[in-house]
């Protein structure tokens, strides 16, 4: 295999790439790139973990020997980094050796079969839909933050994608808070299976997805897999295993009898809960807000930071309470609030809230309450 390629196109897709490669592997060949050059000056790069596979196609200024190797990710990028700016990098493979060469520079490493590298067999995709790339992100940003880190309850590991009658819904939760996304079904995701799509895929899409937000992305699953395609044919290909587990019932959760309405500013609340929460340790993380008419008192009282206290003016007209929340949970569901107003619907003290930007916001939050 001989081929030539620009720096800039190479870094860009090795970037892309070898973000889905685990530093540390006990499988050899999980930590290397294929990379597979095509007579039609088209080079292909595949990365994968077992469980998430990206490819993406690019352009070569020539390739002069067609064929495939696969060699290490994280070493090529960091050469390729450090490669002058403008520089043409050729790629050769001969002798279980790479040689790449850029200017001056030479740097001969050591490559794997290509026979050897594992490619995830997708099998059948039967439903097929596309997404704004923009709109995608946006479901993401909005729902992510949710997403479980315990591996014990792993199928709240990630984001669940279910449709009903004429909405596609994205949903996470870690059990304190629940974020959901609404969007209007789109054409041919009609009868698709409910399914999560873990953590890493989530992660490795959105950073796809920044460089690519005004295009569609095409979406393909069945029960195990699912299958992003970025930028059409020359683009960049996502596939991933899709978690096997049943995600609860979240809909039980939401809150529909909170009679208790509460307007205020996202930004300044988001503010005054980030200072008073400057003297929270692990054990105080509860930010309490007393709501009476018209404002809002955040405080916190910690054993050995003492005390601090905030007044918010606000949209209050009920009845006085007092009620406690996670200050980091409260700050990430007022991180998603792009307007000038955040609604919170309350009941009582140990009650969950439901929080939202007005009633037609996509975007719907409920959160837990603590005991302060």
């Amino acid at each position: 295999m001989k081929a030539t390629i620009e720096r800039a196109t190479l870094l860009r897709c090795l970037s892309h790439v070898q973000s889905v490669v685990e530093r540390r592997n006990t499988i050899p060949i999980l930590s290397n790139v294929l990379i597979e050059a095509s007579p039609d000056n088209t080079l292909r790069i595949m990365a994968t973990d077992l469980d998430l596979q990206v490819v993406e196609s690019l352009g070569a200024v020539s390739v002069e020997g067609a064929g495939a190797i696969t060699v290490s990710a994280h070493l090529l990028f960091d050469i390729a980094r450090k490669f002058p700016e403008g520089s043409q990098v050729s790629l050769e493979a001969a002798d279980n050796r790479m040689v790449v060469k850029a200017g001056r520079s030479r740097f001969t490493l050591p490559t794997l079969p290509r026979d050897d590298f594992p490619v995830i067999v997708e099998g059948d995709l039967p439903t097929s839909f596309e997404l704004p790339a923009a709109t995608l992100a946006q479901l993401i940003d909005r729902t992510r933050f949710a997403i479980s880190t315990e591996e014990t309850r792993y199928y709240l590991n990630g984001i669940f994608l279910h449709v009903t009658d004429d909405e596609l819904k994205a949903a996470a939760t870690d059990g304190h808070r629940l974020a959901r996304f609404t969007l209007p079904r789109p054409d041919g995701a009609e009868g698709m299976p409910d399914v999560i799509v873990p953590r890493k895929c989530v992660a490795e899409l959105r950073k796809l997805l920044e460089e690519a937000l005004d295009g569609a992305v095409e979406i393909d699953l069945s029960v195990s897999k699912i299958r992003f395609t970025l930028g059409g044919e020359s683009g960049v290909v996502l596939t991933s295993k899709l978690i096997d587990g049943t995600f609860p019932d979240y809909n039980r959760v939401i809150p529909t009898g909170n009679d208790k309405l509460l307007r205020l500013d996202p930004d300044t609340l988001y503010e005054g809960v980030d200072r008073v929460a400057t003297i929270a340790t692990e054990k105080t993380r509860a930010v309490k807000m007393a709501l009476e008419p018209d404002r809002v008192t955040l405080s916190v009282t910690s054993p050995d930071n003492g005390t601090a206290a905030e007044e918010v003016p606000a949209d209050y007209k009920g009845v006085g309470f007092e009620i406690g929340f996670n200050a980091n949970y409260l700050k990430d569901i007022l991180g998603q609030i792009d307007g000038d107003t955040v609604e919170m619907h309350l009941a009582d003290a140990g009650a969950p809230t439901l929080i939202r930007q007005n009633e037609n916001s996509p975007a719907l939050y409920v959160l837990m309450p603590m005991r302060v």
